[in-house]
């Protein structure tokens, strides 16, 4: 019997596969690409875009000035030196409270009731920031949906990133922009923690604290600081069983209000209660703004007032310039890791470190 045949080869044979296709479809034309990539703006652009009232471009605007890229800046610079002669014109109402007293709820009743007297209103929702992407948390625009949908209205929520005060630090120049585009009436709502007060109240015309009754919060309108600065308090959600007790939170904060002395724009600061859900109230609050317009303008703090935000803008635009030129500084950015790994180390203190680097900023910009 013939001994079979024995072959060496290996009885597993590989076909050869079928070639990966390439993720990008060679359809996608570099003409279809162009379709999707970002428009960049020309400053005349911008500018035609904010007096025509074009709200994809008032966005676009104001994004442009939040950017912390070096090119965005320096467009950014030049729009608001267009944009400033064109401010002004507005009404700035701040407001801030308690969580939970129902500030969302109120500036979407109250921006309504505006818009029905002719105004074009404009919200700045300044929210808190994640303390690990930065982004916004809140997103008041999601809550306002009858405002944001009005042609005549405007909102933009805007994250803090982490400012001190809780007021983003382009809150300002966001206002200047929507002067620009012709909104008479623009809202600062902010997160009321603490710092973001005394910020609001600087950079407004009028400021509005709002509580709520029956949740201990008559206590947090009672602190002086917050008094002091309020040309107008609200005791929100005077509604069904909520009313007594919003009278009676009306009565003891009036009363408080009454031990301070008198304001130096000659306005005594008011209380009232308001059902923003149930829209009561309104037309008395419309009221009062109005009272305080004609009050501050015939005495000349409304313009002095004014005058003094400009004059923040520029001490403000000077603080940033130098940090910024600070921490972009080569000599300073190398000495500022070491003395970082000093300070770890304990071979030395904060204070000391920066003593030094500023000595060394100082003598190298001589």
């Amino acid at each position: 019997m013939a001994k079979e045949k024995i072959h060496n080869k290996n009885t597993l044979k590989v076909n050869k596969g079928v070639d990966t296709p390439t993720s990008v479809n060679p359809n996608f034309t570099d003409k279809f690409a162009n379709k999707f990539k970002k428009e960049e703006l020309t400053v005349q652009q911008y500018l035609k875009g904010i007096k025509s009232g074009d709200r994809t471009t008032i966005s676009k605007a104001i994004t442009l000035i939040e950017s912390s890229l070096q090119k965005d800046k320096k467009i950014a610079k030049e729009l608001l030196n267009n944009c400033l002669p064109l401010s002004g014109n507005s009404f700035r109402l701040g407001i801030t409270g308690v969580p939970g007293a129902g500030k969302s709820t109120f500036i979407e009743t109250f921006g309504l009731f505006a818009v029905k007297q002719g105004k074009k209103v404009a919200v700045l929702a300044i929210d808190p920031a994640s303390t690990r992407t930065k982004g916004s948390i809140l997103g008041d625009k999601t809550r306002m949906e009858k405002l944001s949908a009005h042609p005549k209205a405007f909102i933009r929520p805007s994250s803090n990133a982490g400012t001190l005060g809780g007021v983003s630090r382009n809150t300002r120049e966001a206002m200047i922009i929507l002067e620009a585009a012709g909104y008479d009436f623009i809202i600062i709502e902010t997160v009321g923690v603490g710092q973001s007060e005394t910020a609001v109240a600087q950079m407004t015309d009028f400021f509005l604290l709002m509580l709520i009754a029956g949740a201990g919060d008559e206590l947090q309108g009672i602190k002086r600081g917050i008094m002091e600065m309020a040309d107008l308090i609200l005791i929100n959600k005077a509604d069904g069983d909520n009313v007594t007790k919003a009278e009676m939170a009306k009565q003891e904060l009036e009363n408080a209000l009454h031990l301070f002395s008198p304001n130096v724009n000659e306005w005594t600061p008011k209380v009232l209660t308001v059902s923003a859900l149930e829209a009561k109230g309104i037309d008395l609050i419309w009221k009062t703004l109005q009272q305080y317009i004609e009050l501050t303008k015939e005495n000349g703090f409304f313009v002095e007032k004014r005058k003094n935000q400009l004059l923040q803008i520029m001490e403000e635009s000077i603080k940033q310039k130098l940090i910024e030129h600070f921490y972009s500084n080569n000599n300073i950015t190398k000495k500022l890791r070491y003395y970082k790994k000093l300070i770890e180390e304990g071979k030395t203190t904060p204070y000391q470190a920066s003593e030094k680097l500023l000595k060394l900023y100082f003598k190298k910009n001589e």
